[in-house]
């Protein structure tokens, strides 16, 4: 997947700024894709020329002018193309798991703070992605909600993300209690 296809998808609840889009981003696509501001605002500018976003310019008295963008119909062509396109499988990249690899021969005490720093990191995370869900419901139940919602996409992302961390958040926790308990264990020896 491209950053274009994320934007896109960021894009399709309506006129965004390229502030507006970064928080967007923050909030849901974030659950799956990971961009700076700065790469927003240059993949905004290359969607335009490429004609499947369009831009305008909002003129406001008290603050800088600011910029606009939509998804136009090529760019809903686009997202028709991407998702009719095969997806690659996803893969785990991630720095946290060479430390816990080299567990065995590193002081396991900085492996267990890393694990227990992300586990609250996964915490908050699911805090945040819970009061997310909360909100796209509108008070509905889940159920009603997964039934007659309006925007299903953005609810279903959430609830990936939300297991996701939830799965981080264990694993994280497990593997720090089997790391104590192993250096609890060698340094009774």
């Amino acid at each position: 997947m491209a950053l274009r296809h994320a934007v896109l998808v960021a894009l399709l609840d309506g006129e965004l700024s390229g502030y507006q889009l970064a928080k967007a981003f923050d909030l849901g696509v974030a659950n799956f894709w990971h961009a700076l501001p700065q790469q927003l605002y240059a993949e905004l500018a290359r969607l335009e020329r490429d004609g499947l976003v369009s831009g305008r310019e909002i003129v406001q008295d008290t603050r800088p002018n600011k910029r606009v963008f939509t998804v136009t119909d090529a760019g809903l062509a686009e997202l028709e193309r991407f998702a009719a396109a095969d997806g690659k499988p996803s893969f785990i990249r991630d720095d946290l798991l060479v430390k816990v690899q080299a567990a065995d021969h590193v002081d396991a005490g900085e492996v267990i703070a890393r694990l227990t720093e992300r586990a609250a990191f996964a915490d908050a995370k699911i805090r945040l992605l819970g009061g997310l869900l909360r909100k796209l419901r509108g008070g509905r139940s889940e159920e009603e909600f997964l039934r007659h919602g309006e925007r299903i996409g953005p609810y279903l992302t959430c609830l990936r993300g939300l297991a996701f961390e939830q799965g981080n958040r264990d694993w994280c926790r497990r593997s720090a209690a089997i790391l104590e308990e192993r250096r609890a264990a060698h340094a009774r020896e």
